[in-house]
């Protein structure tokens, strides 16, 4: 008789087949976290399948860290900044509405549950989570202004939703918070959170400086997250908030890391990303039959639950149109008011930045962080989709599983199960609904803004001008004060085939044998690319220049300096 799977064995199969599930929809132009929900819900109604259940407190440190800290490396605090009114609205005042929608509906409609019981439930199903409404975003090309306001609500309604979770268990459970009052804890945890976050982003940075080896540095890049989150916890702040900013700190000082580092944890994280994401979504197709088992076990109907289930879901999917129509639908009206008129609205707020040429022979202040908001309200095709953007994820399951079992007293958590399996239909049934629906949505609306596309462009220019004025002023110094031993012919020789692959790393010619004119190159080409790092992250600080388009040319550079070394490596 076969052995008994064990619980490591059986979460590795788990594991393997999210993977395959998600090759499988890649390969069929399909969005993978839908295909895997469903592949999964069928695979738990296998008789005799074994439950797979992870303790919440493996979800909330292992899992949802580098979830975390991956969005906030390639997100920037400027990016933050100037988003940072639709961020805060969705992110923390759309939750803070959405768990009070959802408790005052729940605790009408259910007897037994009482405003506090709701008021978990609701701080449960509140926070979205943006993963599968990103990369929909991204494949379809939404506008990046767009991509940046769900990537950050993403950072933060997670860290709104669990301080909620947590004072709502405090209050049912009687169990004594670290703070007593709600509103100071809240606060303590919004403020320590990031901190602690800072702190340990600059710690990472600084090491980094000093540590000068790739690999060493990419490693150290496993830890932070988890590091960020167990320190802010150990004090009882926000982990969340930890990560995030730990992530914005490492990934704005990145700029300034060698390139090696960039490359490797680029497709390091993308790769931890599809891993972690694709057991996420197996993980909550998997629980649907157990928590109905253990829901009939409880209760001698499910038809309560089922329909409170399905009102919840409403609430969830109405209150958030409501909310962003509420937050951004006085844009389209005023709008429509400038246009009667006549009044001029610029198509960006920004204002226009001083040319790099100008930067680099004087570096001005930085612009008051007030002035980086983008003040611009987002366009009726734009809201639509931000309300149609509410998927929940692993933070819904993290806190479903996270109820505790028994109160301080001994005595059962009351109607632990019926708040799980409410939880759990309402996480699946966002992705089953919306997640297929959300790309054919994105799709009619024709989303396409050539302003904000024009302003892109003008962006990656201007990136591009300060990269080339960066490098003609080392080439220019490199033939007023060429090395010694080198003559007028090679020394142009050099000057001329740098400065072409300064634009261009893939024409090249392989270097020869290690003698003065191939030395001179690599050390020219290297002061270039370094001298055009140093002034796109300055002139990105002065605000000249957008982030993302920054970091887009950076990328560019990283490549044609691994070419370099590559080349140079494989002849020396």
């Amino acid at each position: 008789m076969p052995e008994k799977i064990s619980a490591v064995e059986l979460l590795i199969l788990v594991l393997v087949g999210a993977i395959i599930v998600t090759a499988v929809a890649d390969r069929k132009d399909m969005q993978p976290a839908l295909v895997i929900v469903v592949v999964a819900l069928a695979v738990s109604f296998i008789p005799g399948l074994p439950r797979v259940e992870l303790d919440s407190e493996i979800l909330l440190t292992v899992v949802l860290p580098p979830l975390l800290y991956t969005a906030a490396l390639g997100f920037s605090i400027p990016n933050f900044i100037r988003n940072i009114k639709p961020i805060l609205g969705l992110g923390v005042a759309m939750v803070v509405i959405t768990a009070f929608a959802v408790g005052l509906v729940a605790s009408a409609l259910i007897p037994e549950f009482t405003f506090m019981l709701a008021l978990l439930l609701g701080a449960i199903v509140a926070p979205p989570d943006a993963v599968t409404a990103v990369a929909v975003g991204r494949k379809l090309g939404l506008p990046k202004r767009l991509m940046a306001i769900l990537t950050g609500e993403s950072l933060v309604n997670d860290a709104a939703a669990l301080s909620l979770f947590a004072i709502a268990i405090a209050q049912i459970a009687n169990t004594h918070a670290f703070i007593d009052n709600p509103l100071l804890l809240f606060g303590y945890n919004a403020i320590l959170g990031p901190v602690v976050g800072v702190v340990i982003g600059v710690a990472t940075l600084w090491i980094r400086k000093h540590m000068k080896n790739p690999a060493l540095e990419t490693v150290q890049g496993f830890v932070v997250p988890f590091a960020a989150f167990l320190a802010a916890e150990h004090i009882h702040a926000s982990g969340v908030l930890a990560v995030v900013m730990a992530g914005f700190v490492v990934g704005t000082g990145s700029v300034r890391a060698g390139y090696q580092t960039r490359l490797q944890e680029r497709y390091v994280w993308n790769s931890v990303d599809v891993l972690l994401e694709a057991f996420v979504f197996a993980y909550i197709g998997l629980q649907m039959r157990f928590i109905i088992d253990d829901l009939r076990e409880a209760r001698e109907s499910l038809v309560e639950i089922g329909i409170a289930s399905l009102v919840v879901l409403l609430v969830v999917l109405f209150v958030r149109p409501l909310c962003v129509f509420l937050m951004f639908g006085r844009g389209v009206v005023s709008r429509r008011i400038d246009r009667a008129v006549q009044v001029h609205v610029d198509a960006s707020p920004r204002r226009a930045a001083r040319s790099p040429e100008e930067l680099l022979r004087q570096p001005g202040r930085f612009r008051q962080w007030r002035e980086r908001i983008d003040n611009r309200p987002l366009t009726w095709q734009e809201s639509i989709v931000v309300s149609w953007t509410g998927m929940r994820g692993v933070v819904t399951l993290a806190a479903a599983s996270g109820i505790p079992v028994l109160m301080d007293n001994g005595e059962p958590f009351p109607e632990r199960s019926a708040i799980q399996a409410i939880a759990f239909v309402v996480a699946v049934a966002t992705i089953l609904i919306q997640s297929p629906t959300l790309p054919w949505l994105i799709r009619r609306l024709h989303l396409h803004n050539e302003d904000e596309e024009r302003y892109d462009a003008e962006q990656t220019e201007r990136a591009e001008r300060i990269a080339r004025v960066a490098a003609e002023l080392v080439i220019q110094d490199f033939v007023q004060h060429p090395p010694a031993g080198l003559d007028a012919e090679t020394v142009e020789f050099i000057k001329e085939t740098v400065a072409r692959q300064a634009q261009d790393a893939d024409e090249m010619p392989d270097p020869e044998a290690q003698t003065a004119r191939s030395v001179a190159f690599a050390a020219l080409y290297r002061s270039v690319l370094q001298a055009q790092r140093q002034s796109l992250v300055e002139n990105r600080d002065e605000g000249a220049v957008e982030d993302e388009a920054v970091r887009a040319m950076l990328e560019r550079l990283d490549l044609q300096e691994a070419a370099l070394s590559a080349r140079l490596e494989s002849r020396l």
